[in-house]
């Protein structure tokens, strides 16, 4: 009998993200995947069939340039539908796949082009100058538009003969918080398939029949990873061209969208439009959040506009491939002990401890983490993966309470941590008591250095519309719900908050706002 290959490593038996999308296009080829909607509001509809396609050409244009097992490939890009080809593309040939944040300037650029090495670089036609600029000897740059499709139209729609194995490296995603290194995070193939999209599945309640509005930016987790689970479950994805609040509205209602998943920032921008009401949402079924906490006003008008809505509160890490805790509520009264900090429950891949500072474990301390789910490593930065990889578990940074029923209530991050007067304040704890302020629409706090305090506890804040609340209104009312020391000893009153690409909040950006 002839030796058979290994079935790790053959279609026979073989567990890859690419292979999934192929199987896709065999058993529904004609299912939407993809409903894009470019800068002047032209539709266009990709099916699996299509996508499946289009990602065998571009594997076959990125071998001719030289892409091989074991490379990277990077793009520069705004979310469209041949970002997510290009990805699948490189990874059927058994290459990694990264993204660059299009927000990012040329030190960013030539940072993240240097460190990860890409063999072929992707991009816009509006960031060729940028990534030119950074591009490192040996790498080729590739531009999205006409002459690269008259390229891939030459590449066959066949499958490309690629040796790849469900442990090689599938994405690498660089992630920075607020440190000033960017970590690029290697995430393999097997991740997903074993963990991550099986718990979008059992945690999220993710199924085919599910309409996304995609307004993630593919170079993050968030992004490209919710992404990489939603095609793999079969899912439709809605991307528009801006998510400017108006626009964002009426394709959801067009498009008849069922679940939405983004920070606070854009469902507070969705709520103060004059379109917002149940013509344009009464359909969404889910809601999903992350990045912090949204403001109580902000579900009750949601709930008057789509009274089914469920919201799905989750916490998540690069390091984990995303998805690690998720919890639902239809009013904040529904959650367990009324604490909006609440995050949830461990999926059901995930195990976790919350210790102490000796490793003990404790009712509030830091949340750790083990999964099949977890990242290999940081690229070229051992040290920090130790760091990261200590005792046998993931140390996620996140301060969390447990309680007897498992579960999980976010307090802080341990570098967000406030230490003042000798007291540790959770910067979100003071959040959540400024957004039960009438006049607020948004708040964020940070420690400030204080030659007394040591931290001074600071809160940055928006308004409502029309409101006339002052900094002084909202000192007092932390007062009546506040220890003494918790107490903001200033508020500046804000335009608008700094935030990153997924609306963020950059607490290190408000940390040099306050005025001297």
């Amino acid at each position: 009998m002839p030796e058979l290959a290994p079935h790790h490593r053959a279609p026979l038996g073989r567990a890859t993200i690419g292979d999934q999308l192929r199987r896709h296009a065999r058993t529904q080829p004609h299912k939407l995947a993809f409903i894009s909607y470019s800068a002047d509001g032209v539709r266009t509809e990709t099916t699996y069939g299509q996508l499946n396609e289009r990602a065998n050409r571009f594997a076959g244009l990125l071998a001719a340039h030289g892409v091989r097992r074991g490379d990277r490939v990077a793009a520069m890009a705004r979310n469209h539908v041949d970002v997510v080809a290009a990805y699948y593309g490189a990874l059927k040939l058994g290459a990694a796949f990264s993204g660059v944040n299009a927000l990012y300037r040329a030190s960013d650029v030539s940072f993240q082009l240097t460190h990860s090495r890409p063999a072929v670089v992707l991009a816009d036609e509006e960031f060729e100058t940028l990534v030119d600029e950074a591009l490192p000897a040996g790498t080729t740059r590739l531009t999205f538009g006409s002459a690269l499709e008259r390229s891939l139209a030459a590449q066959p729609a066949t499958e490309p003969d690629a040796d790849v194995d469900e442990n090689d490296v599938a994405l690498v995603v660089y992630t920075s918080g607020t440190e000033a290194t960017p970590k690029g995070v290697l995430i393999p193939h097997r991740n997903y398939l074993t963990s991550t999209a099986p718990a979008w599945g059992w945690g999220l309640g993710t199924t085919p029949d599910d309409t996304w509005l995609f307004v993630m930016p593919f170079h993050t987790i968030a992004g490209l990873g919710s992404a990489t689970s939603l095609t793999l479950m079969g899912a439709t994805l809605v991307l528009p061209a801006t998510v400017e609040a108006g626009a964002a509205l009426e394709i959801i209602a067009r498009e008849r969208v069922t679940v939405i998943s983004q920070t606070p920032t854009f469902y507070t921008a969705l709520s103060q439009h004059p379109g917002f009401g149940a013509d344009a949402v009464g359909q969404v079924r889910r809601c999903m959040t992350y990045g912090g906490q949204v403001p109580p006003h902000v579900i009750d008008v949601w709930a008057a506009a789509a009274p089914q809505v469920m919201w799905g509160t989750y916490w998540g890490q690069t390091e984990l491939s995303q998805l690690g805790t998720v919890g639902f509520f239809a009013r904040l009264e529904d959650i367990p002990g009324k604490d909006a900090t609440w995050i949830g429950k461990p999926v059901t891949h995930l195990e976790i401890r919350v210790v102490d500072d000796n490793g003990d474990d404790a009712e509030i301390g830091e949340l750790i983490c083990r999964s099949p789910s977890v990242m290999l490593g940081y690229l070229d930065d051992p040290e920090r993966t130790a760091e990261t990889f200590r005792d046998g578990w993931v140390r996620t940074g996140d301060i969390v309470r447990i309680d007897a029923e498992g579960n999980l209530f976010f307090c802080d991050r341990v570098k967000d941590m406030i230490k003042s007067g000798g007291f540790n304040v959770a910067s979100q704890e003071v959040e959540r008591v400024v957004h039960g302020h009438p006049g607020v629409l948004r708040a964020a706090v940070v420690g400030m250095p204080d030659p007394y305090w040591s931290e001074a506890v600071t809160a940055f804040v928006t308004t409502q519309r029309d409101s006339d609340v002052t900094a002084e209104d909202i000192i007092a009312h932390c007062r009546e719900h506040l220890a003494a020391y918790k107490v903001p000893k200033a508020v500046h009153l804000v335009d608008e908050l700094p935030t990153d690409p997924q609306g963020k909040i950059l607490k290190r950006v408000l940390r040099s706002m306050a005025p001297a």
